[in-house]
């Protein structure tokens, strides 16, 4: 992940990596690709101590979800998060990892993120994704039900 913050005066130079950042310093907003039990989902959690603002996403593939029917990268979501408070997270259903990976969707994804901090810094971040990992690992579907004893 690439981390850069640029000043009020538009300059960029890289945020300093000292604790102090993190926790109560500053808003860190990432973007997930999440894989439980063979359904993939896309969060943005804001994983920092302050509030971020002015929140976007920008992916470098197009995304389709909901069996193809649905562009999710497209989303409003993704666009603009006016706020979203430290440690809060937003989260939308991508699809079933089945059908994603059947339609020869994208897995090397990567996410621009974008946000400020209540005092109008700005931050930007890119973090780079790989769905193949996901693709050969074994999970129960809720659809399997052992057969009740009769």
């Amino acid at each position: 992940m690439v981390d850069r913050k640029s000043q009020k005066s538009g300059s960029k130079e890289p945020a300093s990596s000292s604790t102090s950042d993190f926790g109560n310093g500053r808003p860190e907003v990432i973007v997930e690709f999440l894989f439980d039990r063979g359904l993939f989902s896309i969060s943005v959690n804001n994983i920092g101590g302050r509030p971020a603002t002015s929140i976007s996403v920008e992916f470098d593939k197009k995304i389709l979800g909901l069996g193809g029917a649905k562009e999710i990268s497209a989303l409003r979501l993704f666009k603009n998060i006016e706020f979203l408070g430290p440690k809060r997270e937003i989260v939308t259903f991508v699809d079933s990892s089945r059908s994603y990976f059947a339609r020869k969707q994208p897995t090397r994804i990567s996410a621009r993120v974008s946000y400020s901090d209540p005092e109008k810094n700005k931050y930007e971040s890119v973090i780079q994704h790989d769905l193949e990992i996901y693709r050969e690992l074994a999970y129960l579907s809720s659809n399997c039900r052992e057969e009740d004893d009769r």
